[in-house]
């Protein structure tokens, strides 16, 4: 997608330094683009755990990378124990996103079978899970299209979309998932307007989708978390789509902590709720959402807000010193409030049966 009108990704290897891999540094957003190095594991688990990047498909990127790096690390001399160590504390660096565990086993299991050139492996695997994600995102645009299509063609106005968190490219290799429908039907000229929710504790949707959407040109507003609600009882939003981080074979969604509120006010008010989510976030090991790992933060992330103050970032303190803070990274949705799943494959019902239609090779029993 598009940053200072060129496009742009969020990650790849730099293209003078073999052992670097380049990022946007999401922290600064969006008052500064700043491009970081990362040279080492060590490097990537920071920026995974302390969220330079973040969104679950960006995630298992990173740690594919990571992998490479792991390499990278042992100079001339490979070692599969060292890799294995490197790649379990990888997946420690956040808990929820699928998306770490499975690319960290994917590149280092297509690395255990070869007899050399690891380096040359590993590079062609973390290139492989980018340009494989970047197809899925805009595949999932394409499949989420006609939802935004077909409630233009009733509408003289724009179609009202609201959206949670950070679904967008800056959660991905590129398009975004939530927004790739989004971005889609804009190239179609579809008139929209975009409900961006702050998304409290780290206001990703102020932040992020709000600067996504100022460099690709789409209509928004920034709204405060408890806004939805109420702008769905007046008729002001058409449809929600949202993200996930991880979502269990019955179609239940775990995603920014806020999600569940936004999905209970969809169905009160008889809204379209759907979810954009890559297969590669589909947990086919676990039945529910219950069995869903939920990350609990650090609760200064409550206790202070980020902003920008004479040219420079600062943190400024929201509640009373001596008070505690729960900060609760995701909540998880329940299928029956889900209208519908938009995945590469198209849309289906939010389900085992739905899910099983569009992905017929995970079977019952996988």
């Amino acid at each position: 997608m598009l940053v200072r009108g060129k496009p742009h990704r969020t990650i790849w290897l730099k293209a003078d330094g073999p052992g670097c891999v380049q990022i946007i540094d999401q922290r600064a957003l969006p008052h500064e683009l700043v491009i970081e190095d990362l040279h080492s594991v060590d490097d990537v688990f920071l920026a995974i755990r302390d969220m330079h990047v973040r969104g679950a498909p960006l995630i298992g990127a990173a740690a594919a990378w990571g992998v490479y790096l792991s390499i990278v690390g042992q100079a001339d001399k490979f070692d599969l124990e060292t890799l294995i160590e490197d790649g379990e504390y990888l997946k420690t660096a956040r808990p929820t996103a699928v998306n770490l565990a499975w690319a960290v086993d994917r590149v280092i299991g297509r690395l255990k079978t070869a007899e050399s050139g690891h380096l040359a492996l590993a590079k062609l695997e973390a290139e492989l899970i980018c340009d494989e994600d970047e197809e899925i995102c805009r595949r999932i645009g394409e499949s989420g299209l006609s939802l935004i299509s077909d409630i233009a063609q009733g509408k003289n106005g724009p179609v009202n979309i609201l959206t949670h968190c950070n679904a967008g490219w800056l959660a991905t290799v590129d398009w975004g998932t939530a927004t790739s429908p989004i971005y889609h039907a804009q190239q179609q000229g579809i008139p929209l307007h975009v409900w961006v929710d702050e998304t409290r504790p780290r206001n990703q949707g102020a932040s992020l989708t709000a600067w996504e959407l100022c460099e690709q040109g789409v209509d928004h507003s920034v709204i405060v978390d408890n806004a939805g609600g109420h702008l769905m009882q007046q008729g002001e939003v058409d449809l929600v789509i949202v993200g996930t981080d991880r979502t269990a074979r019955n179609g239940d969604v775990a995603n920014k902590i806020g999600t569940y509120l936004k999905a209970l006010a969809a169905f009160d008010n008889k809204i379209p709720f759907y979810v954009a989510l890559p297969s590669p976030t589909i947990d086919w090991s676990i039945d529910h959402g219950k069995q869903i790992p939920i990350e609990q933060r650090l609760g200064d992330e409550v206790s202070f807000i980020q902003g920008y103050l004479n040219n420079e970032q600062v943190n400024v303190r929201l509640t009373p010193e001596k008070s505690p803070a729960a900060n609760p990274a995701f909540d998880v949705t329940p299928a029956r409030l889900v209208t519908g799943l938009i995945t590469e494959r198209g849309v289906c019902e939010a389900s085992e049966e739905g899910l099983l239609g569009l992905f017929p090779e995970r079977g019952k029993h996988d």
